[in-house]
């Protein structure tokens, strides 16, 4: 922790880690950190004048996607059936909630806002899925249209299935890209944001194969080997493809310049997702004759390369953590002690053990929570993308920072006096 003296650096230095994805950008836009000053903190960030644009149309997004969704359950009650509606949402709950703690781990250094997710799985498990629904047949009619020779068990699955269903999951991200751009900063953001979307879209998708299982058979026979294939062999297969589109987005948003990085990051990243996806469709298809060689052989493996990536880039976010804290370490608004606490997990965990035990761990957890915030306001800072809201989030976010270590310093002085 600081001195009493909330600026005052405590004696040490402070190294810079090892590039990683996020120090090209910074390179292009050196830009020093503002100096740590004693004057009052500012009002908070709620009292200040602030456009409310993009406030009220994340709201109006949210109400048209849940609107949507309860339109898509609504369709999925008549055609299944009430009862088996229950029985199938039952069930798909738990590939749901093995994508859901997949995602939460994959979030927990710099969580994003939990409006911005409600509002992702919502746009995976009701717009994807309608959108879906609504042109699967035209897409197929195009598709046979154009390949005459190409059989329908290959057209379906293989071909429309994946061009499809990846466009209507990667619309709903890249409109996160542009109405949460406080949030969305880099790779592990966009794998974030689109394996929520996809986890929605895997629900509503799981439900309607559960419920087409049971009606076809008469019986659940064959709902159980369904809901052992889909939902306990390979719950996390629509998040992989997505998630391929969002890390993608999310080297775009690092690297700055607006749309004209964006845009084309979007159509770079549905090239594995789609790609993705049509190997997963088709492996069995075309590849292999069982299903279990091409689970083993090429399911699995990939499985694991993607967690290996989300490792890498775990690692590098804190990383950057560490890095842009350092920025702020040297301008005198924290210390080098206080940049490997906040930049490490054990320090962090160190700390909260530390604060619980005098009473203050929510301001800990606070003041954890805002020294990440604001290392990727910086980041995005030295992206390029120099948004006059960037600066007063910074200005806020430091400000913050202090005054919650004042706090915790004083409830440790009020503990131990």
């Amino acid at each position: 922790m600081a001195s009493n003296d909330p600026h005052r650096p405590l004696p040490g230095t402070f190294r810079p880690p090892d590039s990683g994805w996020w120090e090209a950008s910074t390179i292009r836009n050196p830009r020093v950190a503002p100096p740590a000053s004693l004057s009052p903190p500012v009002s908070p960030m709620w009292e200040q004048p602030r456009g409310r644009g993009a406030g009220v149309l994340n709201i109006i997004l949210a109400i048209a996607a849940a609107g949507i969704t309860a339109m898509v359950l609504l369709f999925l009650s008549v055609s299944l059936g009430p009862s088996a509606l229950v029985l199938c949402s039952v069930l798909a709950l738990i590939p749901l909630a093995i994508c859901l703690l997949g995602i939460r781990w994959i979030d927990r250094w710099d969580p994003e806002p939990r409006g911005a997710l409600l509002f992702a799985f919502l746009w995976g498990a009701g717009v994807s899925v309608m959108v879906t629904l609504l042109l699967g047949n035209y897409v197929i009619e195009l598709l046979g249209a154009a390949l005459t020779t190409t059989p329908d068990d290959v057209i379906g699955p293989v071909l429309q299935a994946p061009l499809l269903e990846e466009l209507a999951k990667g619309f709903g991200v890249l409109i996160l890209v542009y109405t949460r751009r406080s949030h969305f900063d880099g790779p592990v953001d966009g794998i974030v944001y689109a394996g929520t979307v996809a986890a929605g879209f895997a629900f509503t998708e799981n439900i309607l194969y559960f419920g087409t299982a049971v009606i076809d058979a008469g019986s659940t026979g064959p709902l159980v080997s369904v809901f052992i294939l889909r939902g306990l062999f390979s719950p996390f297969a629509h998040v992989m493809f997505t998630a391929a589109l969002g890390f993608v987005l999310g080297l775009a948003v690092a690297r700055g310049g607006g749309s004209r990085r964006v845009l084309p990051g979007f159509v770079v990243g549905l090239v594995p997702a789609i790609a993705g996806h049509m190997l997963w469709n088709g492996g069995t298809v075309i590849l292999f004759s069982d299903f279990f060689s091409f689970y083993f052989f090429v399911q699995v493996p990939l499985f694991l390369a993607a967690v290996l990536c989300v490792i890498l880039l775990r690692r590098s976010e804190r990383r950057l953590t560490e890095a842009r804290l350092g920025d702020y370490a040297r301008a005198g608004w924290f210390t080098s002690q206080e940049v490997a606490m906040l930049a490490t997990v054990p320090g962090r965990r160190q700390a909260l053990a530390w604060a619980r035990g005098i009473g203050a761990r929510t301001d800990m957890a606070a003041f954890i929570r805002t020294a990440s915030r604001v290392a990727h306001t910086r980041q995005r800072m030295l992206g390029g993308r120099h948004d006059a809201d960037d600066a007063a989030e910074e200005h806020f976010l430091l400000e913050e920072a202090t005054r919650r270590r004042s706090r915790i310093l004083q409830t440790a002085s009020n503990r131990f006096s």
